[in-house]
């Protein structure tokens, strides 16, 4: 089947993806509220994983109509590779055939109003999953698997915290000059290009959403080269290469 067959609708099911991460949100938050433990609904609907189930299922159906069985996709469950530095790590989708890693894909998001702490986090955990997958392939953990497909998809909820400057410390050495002024949102979109840059994954998206408009689908590419229908090709040319 032709790549743009397979993609020709993508748009629609990204718009679904983003509605139903954003209205995902919202519930566990009202949940949340209902039950008496406000102070915990922002952090429930930040760390609920069913918020990503969207994308998730999206990815899933690219894969399967570039010709993989949706019985050698792994999600929720059996989703631990091993490890490197530490023995197990959990990917949100796995494609695993025949005792063959093929694909290994991280879905993450971020909302505000803090971002400073959680922006760390998820570059660290990004950069150290890459690091750890790589480091184990050469060891042949994955026994006699090809270069597997890596894939970070990202999305950060566009308001004005995320679009705000932010200022840098520099004590003894200049950050580099990209960094300087540059909002949460730049941040992330550097960060999400180096990730392929230094070949760390082997495609990256980005896409932002408001809380108001991301609940009719809405959503925005920053930058093209982080486009979703860029990551959707790759994902897509390399199964449809091994099925």
């Amino acid at each position: 089947m032709e790549q743009d067959q397979l993609l020709s609708r993508l748009t629609e099911r990204t718009k679904l993806a983003v509605a139903h991460y954003w209205q995902t949100r919202s519930a566990q938050r009202h949940k949340q509220a209902q039950s008496g433990k406000a102070d915990q609904g922002l952090r429930s609907a930040v760390t609920g994983g069913a918020q990503m189930d969207g994308f998730i299922n999206l990815f899933t159906g690219l894969i399967t109509q570039a010709g993989i069985a949706e019985q050698y996709i792994f999600k929720k469950k059996a989703v631990e590779l091993p490890g490197y530095f530490r023995p197990t790590k959990e990917w949100d989708v796995l494609v695993i055939r025949e005792r063959t890693l093929i694909a290994a894909i991280e879905a993450k998001s971020q909302v505000g109003p803090s971002f400073g702490n959680n922006f760390n986090n998820r570059t660290e955990e990004a950069i150290g999953s890459a690091l750890d997958l790589w480091t184990a392939f050469r060891e042949r953990a994955y026994l006699t698997s090809p270069q597997p497909f890596l894939g970070y998809f990202f999305m950060l909820e566009d308001c004005d915290a995320s679009n705000r400057p932010v200022g840098v410390q520099e004590p003894h050495f200049k950050v580099f000059p990209e960094f300087v002024g540059a909002s949460y949102m730049r941040r992330y979109e550097l960060f999400c290009r180096k990730l392929v840059l230094e070949r760390h994954y082997t495609v990256s998206a980005f896409i932002t959403s408001t809380s108001h408009d991301g609940l009719d689908g809405i959503y925005k590419t920053p930058a093209e080269d982080l486009s979703i229908e860029r990551f959707a090709k790759a994902l897509v040319a390399h199964v449809a290469t091994v099925a």
